[in-house]
């Protein structure tokens, strides 16, 4: 059965704000209600900031256990406050729900699920795709549908729109379509969703009008763009340059530890320039659910129009190398001390993939105890903020964070500081390993024991 004939079987409600000056009227008074399509680090904030604007919000998920918390009040990511939730929950500004119709009640439907990459280096669109046609077979007249998730220019026009298409609407005359990227930074003080420009970009005039009203309406600043392909190369843009910097001092890392200088106190250096220069700074490899993926999508893309897209694809191995690179230098530092990897008992510090943040997406650490376990190392981690690793769509380590203390530190080879948590005494923990190696240069200012550290 078609999507337009399983349509033709539901009985539609209302059509609340069809035209675009009833839409904005809506978003004005806020009776406009808004849902958002997975909740996860991306999804709860914007929650979050549509209920503080006074908006009635709905949260999707297909994860039961997801909406049966949010439902009771409770968080699952560390920096949104379960306190909060169950205050929207208490107001009735909030509740969550597995079941797609319960889409059909919103006017503004924001898609916030995963982008990530196959084995292969091709996009994975299915949860876009997936979503897309959920939507499709409940979306009624009056409706907005923005993708916020990460991808490459085109997807909203090339892949959403001829989805949306098949209930029979029309859009810019039954609903409206547009795309904003998102801009989440998990754990940051200084920005939040509400005080970072939002780009959009409309598919069409009336598109663009309503969903700039309605993100003017919740967030401190807006920028317009002319087309959804635009606003889709701008998140691109963003984080291509991110990987191609960080790759960057992460090649010089290895060029001057060879040289014998330190890369940090160089590029502290560099950074006292007021202008032309903005630091970066190395790692044990790229994290995060933006930097290591996003480019990929852009050379994917790329090679639809004959290009080969060098400096992202050479950023990508640099990168990507880095996880081997610590291994080396740890497999080094082990036998100068006369003890090979196979056999060590090591501690990695930090699972998640920055500090101060219980996000473990596409995290670093997760490989280097991967590949530690595959060389035969007893590895165990600690993580304050990562009591146990989830399963995760590739991993699963079925690891529980060791609880750290002087005896528990002396009884390792190795402590591989791979995450620089904020709550870690640097001090005791060199004190009373017999061995770091530091990724982060999270030890550089210990009062004593810096014979024992060694960089990587």
């Amino acid at each position: 059965m078609s999507t337009k004939a399983r349509r033709a079987t539901g009985t539609a409600p209302p059509n609340r704000f069809l035209s675009k000056q009833a839409f904005i009227e809506g978003i004005d008074r806020r009776t406009a209600r808004v849902a958002i399509v997975g909740m996860g680090y991306v999804g709860l904030p914007l929650m979050r900031t549509f209920c503080k604007a006074g908006f009635t919000c709905l949260g999707f998920d297909v994860d039961p256990v997801k909406v049966k918390k949010l439902n009771a009040g409770k968080s699952y990511i560390e920096h949104i406050p379960s306190k909060m939730i169950a205050g929207f929950v208490r107001e009735k500004k909030f509740s969550a729900s597995t079941d797609p119709k319960s889409l059909r009640s919103c006017d503004a439907i924001l898609i916030c699920v995963p982008t990530p990459l196959s084995k292969s280096r091709d996009p994975d669109m299915s949860y876009v795709e997936g979503t897309a046609n959920l939507i499709a077979n409940h979306l009624r007249p009056g409706q907005l549908i923005v993708l916020e998730s990460t991808t490459y220019p085109g997807t909203t026009r090339e892949l959403l729109k001829p989805i949306l298409d098949e209930s029979g609407l029309k859009v810019e005359r039954d609903y409206y379509l547009a795309y904003s990227p998102e801009r989440e930074d998990p754990g940051r003080a200084d920005f939040t969703t509400e005080t970072i420009t939002k780009v959009v970009g409309g598919h069409g005039p009336n598109s663009l009008a309503i969903a700039k009203a309605l993100y003017e309406a919740a967030i401190s600043s807006v920028h317009t763009v002319k087309s959804c392909d635009v606003a889709e190369a701008c998140k691109i843009v963003e984080n291509v340059y991110r990987c191609v910097n960080i790759a960057m001092v992460n090649e010089l890392k290895m060029l001057f530890d060879k040289m014998g200088i330190d890369v940090w106190e160089v590029i502290d250096a560099a950074a006292t320039k007021p202008f032309g220069f903005q630091p970066f700074y190395p790692g044990p490899g790229l994290g995060g659910h933006c930097i290591p993926i996003d480019p990929f999508y852009l050379s994917w893309k790329a090679r639809f129009h004959d290009m080969a897209t060098r400096f992202i694809e050479l950023a990508g191995e640099v990168n990507t190398a880095m996880p081997d690179y610590v291994i080396a230098k740890l497999t080094e530092a082990l036998n100068d001390r006369e003890k090979s990897v196979k056999g060590s008992k090591i501690l990695v510090l930090g699972l998640a993939y920055k500090k101060d943040v219980d996000d473990l997406r596409e995290s670093p650490s997760i490989h280097l105890i991967e590949k530690l376990k595959a060389l035969g190392a007893k590895v165990d981690y600690n993580d304050p903020h990562i009591p146990k690793t989830p399963k995760q769509r590739e991993h699963n380590l079925g690891m529980t964070s060791k609880r750290i203390s002087a005896r528990m530190l002396s009884s390792y080879d190795c402590v591989l500081i791979a995450t620089d948590h904020s709550a870690y005494d640097y001090d005791f923990i060199v004190e009373h390993a017999k061995l770091v190696v530091d990724t982060r240069n999270a030890a550089a200012k210990v009062r004593k024991g810096k014979s024992k550290v060694v960089k990587a």
